[in-house]
This record gives structure tokens, C-alpha cells and sequence, in this order.
């Protein structure tokens, strides 16, 4: 798939040396939505007329911020004042936020262009939008996420924003082919973001390549060392792990996590196999466990005034966390806080673990967003993760590995991911 659009760090070095215009990389992404937005339909809301305006309005003006003239995509769980919010819920399909997320407004406040609102399934579960796989619109693009993923991956914007509670940012990413930051949760500031489960929500970036995400992610944060471009770049030290969820790995997936770290270890990383403690085996249920606990207290409002305007799926997960025993929740809680040392101690002599993004390309039809299955420990943990595009499946979709950090380890995994993204060409 061709990419109609500079990458995020060109067209800033390009805006900032007035080789190109705010407005005519605004009216490039416009051209490219409008002419796939049919097919791929990755936005719930589009703003043409004030996209343009504002990249006028910069153009005037000299300087500017690191973002300037950007053009993003904000999905629709994140509060924008000038634009409606749904939260991906028939509930709210009229809702307008007295103003924007934090982070939208930062984002502006270095001068990004908000093009618009993208898809997300409801309060970001699993209840799909009518976003499609860019690459086959025959398959899902993963959730929820769903429309920036796709409108990155589509080259209808250099960046967007995403979030994760299971699998939100790394899945999509994977299974539609861009790179996917998921920070160290809390890095990126979630006030004016739909809380689903709040010890597990957590704000992260799409990019077209490793370079832009950290580079996007560092203007937010205020963390200019989470920026790669311009680093020297030095081999890692890579911890091949086969995760317990090995045996839902597809050959493919499986095949192409190897290859890839058959390609890092001959191009000079230190290569060894880890092996997770055995308390990683009940990560994935404990996720669960605490999500469910936490949405079913999120979404009360909704379940209480208006159930049926809930989805099937949204209410089980409400009414079965409903019916979770604190005592639950606070062991897996206590689990996670465990496991997080034990992870400690397995990286002792690596930088980062080589895991499978997703069991592999991504599912067909659109009623399902896929499993997380290969995430949701990940996301308990609260440790940075990368979704790094490693090939296609034997459907031509992409495949994806995930790259994990320890917790506050994001400069290090950005700078490995960066090094193994040249790698792998």
C-alpha cells in the first residue's frame, strides 16, 4: 500500500523550512480520506472546513510549535469541544464536551491540526464501529482503535491517538499495519478520556513508523528523550519469549516472530530466550477480572438509566463485573503488583522481550475486532509496549511483533524499537 503522505517528522522539517504548507498537507490527507474514506470508513466525524482554516491560519503565522501544521485523528472516546464525542454509543450520538481532552489540547497547543474524530467501538470494548481492515475490507481492523489505526495505516493522517485497556492500541496497530505505542501507563496525561477501567486505561499514539510515534509521544509527555530520530542507534539486548500464550500463535505469526529475531541477532543483538514466571499463566484472566470490575462501576450511569441502549456484549461484561467479589478483584490486583517483580527479574539481562502482537493476521468479517489474548497481561502490567510490522500472512495482511519494556523503560524500548524497525527494513 502506497503512502500518499510524508511521514510526521518530514512534513515538520518540511513545514518548519517552508518547503510545504500546512494547508496543502491538510488538503493531501483530505484527498485521501475522501477518496477511501468510502471503503475503509474510519471516521465518525470530519472537519473539512475547520482543518483547513486552522492550517491557513498557521501558515500565516511564523513559528510555531513542533506539531505544527500535523494534521491528527482523534478517536472518538477523547473529549473535543468543537466536535461530537460519542464515546462509539448510541447513547451519546449528540454529545459535544465543553471542551477538549488534555491531550487534544496540547496537541493544538503545539500546533496540530484535529482533522477529526475517528471510530471506536463502544466505551471501548468490543462492540465494532464500521471501520474496515485498509488493506481488505473483508477483515476487521482490530479495536478499539479501529479508525485511527486505519486511517494511519491508510495514509489519511501521519498521526493519530489511541488507547488501551486489553489490547486497543497494539492489536489494531498490528493487525492493520503502523506502528503502535502504548506508554508506560499514566506517561500520557487521560483527563477528558472516557474512563472504561481506570487502573488499566491507558492514552498512547499510531504513527507510520517507530521515529514519529516516539517523536509525537514526546511533544504530549514533555519527555524530549522518548524521541529516536538523530540517535545513534545500537544493537539491544533481546529476550526471544515464548509467552503462555504460545500455543494461540498462528504458524505465521510464530514463523515471523523467529525470523525476526534470527534477523536482529545476525545484524549484532544480543539474543537469549526468557521464560515468563509462572504467575503469567493467570495474567490474562486477572485482566480480565479487573477490567470487568471496573467497567461494570464506569458504566453504571448507562446500565442504570437506559440499559438497552447498551450493547449485548457491553452489558454481560457490566452485569458479570457487577457480580465480581471485591476479594476477586483485589487478588488479581495483587497478582499483577507479583508478576510485575517477577517481570523484573526475568529482563535482568535484556532490554526489552520479543513477543507476538496478536495471534496473527487479522480475522475476517467485521462483528469481532479479535482477540487480546496476546496484550491483556501487558496491559495489567502497565509496561510500554511497541507493535512493530514484521511482513504479511498468508492473506496478505500484515503481521505485527510486540516489543515489551519494564515499567518506565520507554526511552530504552523506543531506541531498540527504532534500531529493530531498520532491521527489518
Amino acid at each position: 500500500m502506497s503512502r500518499p503522505i510524508p511521514t510526521a517528522l518530514a512534513a515538520a522539517k518540511a513545514i518548519a523550512a517552508g518547503s510545504l504548507t500546512a494547508e496543502a498537507l491538510t488538503i493531501a490527507c483530505l484527498d485521501r480520506i475522501l477518496f477511501r474514506e468510502p471503503v475503509v470508513h474510519a471516521w465518525t466525524y470530519l472537519a473539512a472546513e475547520a482543518a483547513l482554516a486552522q492550517a491557513r491560519a498557521l501558515d500565516r503565522q511564523s513559528g510555531g510549535g513542533p506539531l505544527k501544521g500535523l494534521p491528527i485523528a482523534v478517536k472518538d472516546l477523547i473529549d473535543t469541544g468543537d466536535m461530537p464525542t460519542a464515546y462509539g454509543s448510541k447513547l451519546y450520538a449528540d454529545h459535544r464536551p465543553a471542551r477538549d481532552a488534555s491531550c487534544v489540547a496540547l496537541a493544538r497547543s503545539h500546533g496540530a491540526i484535529v482533522m477529526g474524530k475517528t471510530v471506536t467501538t463502544e466505551f471501548a470494548y468490543f462492540d465494532p464501529g464500521p471501520t474496515a481492515n485498509p488493506h481488505n475490507p473483508g477483515h476487521t481492523p482490530g479495536g478499539s482503535s479501529s479508525g485511527s489505526a486505519a486511517a494511519v495505516a491508510d495514509g489519511m493522517v501521519p498521526l493519530a491517538f489511541a488507547t488501551q485497556t486489553a489490547g486497543s492500541i497494539i492489536r489494531p496497530a498490528a493487525y492493520c499495519g503502523c506502528v503502535g505505542y502504548k506508554p508506560t501507563f499514566g506517561m500520557l496525561d487521560v483527563t477528558g478520556i472516557r474512563p472504561f477501567a481506570v487502573s488499566l486505561d491507558t492514552l498512547g499514539v499510531l504513527a507510520a513508523d517507530v521515529a514519529d510515534a516516539a517523536f509525537f509521544a514526546a511533544v504530549l509527555a514533555g519527555r524530549p528523550g522518548l524521541r529516536v530520530d538523530g540517535l545513534d542507534l545500537t544493537p539491544p539486548r533481546i529476550g526471544l519469549c515464548r509467552t503462555p500464550e504460545w500455543p494461540a500463535a498462528e504458524p505465521a505469526m510464530r514463523k515471523r516472530l523467529e525470523e525476526t529475531a534470527e534477523r536482529s541477532n545476525r545484524a549484532g543483538c544480543s539474543l537469549i530466550e526468557v521464560t515468563l514466571p509462572q504467575s503469567f499463566e493467570r495474567l490474562g484472566q486477572a485482566q480480565w477480572t479487573v477490567m470487568a470490575f471496573e467497567a461494570a462501576r464506569s458504566t453504571h450511569a448507562e446500565m442504570r438509566t437506559d440499559p438497552a441502549g447498551v450493547s449485548p456484549k457491553m452489558r454481560a461484561l457490566a452485569e458479570a463485573g457487577a457480580a465480581l467479589p471485591a476479594d476477586d478483584y483485589d487478588a488479581a490486583r495483587k497478582l499483577a503488583a507479583d508478576a510485575l517483580a517477577g517481570l523484573d527479574e526475568a529482563m535482568a539481562e535484556v532490554d526489552l522481550l520479543l513477543v507476538p502482537a496478536a495471534p496473527g493476521e487479522a480475522p475476517a468479517g467485521l462483528s469481532a475486532t479479535g482477540d487480546p489474548l496476546f496484550n491483556r497481561g501487558w496491559s495489567l502490567l502497565g509496561v510500554p509496549c511497541v507493535a512493530l510490522p514484521c511482513g504479511t500472512g498468508p492473506q496478505g495482511l500484515p503481521l505485527a511483533v510486540q516489543l515489551v519494556g519494564r515499567r518506565g523503560g520507554d526511552c530504552r524500548l523506543l531506541a531498540a524499537a527504532a534500531w529493530m524497525e531498520r532491521v527489518l527494513g
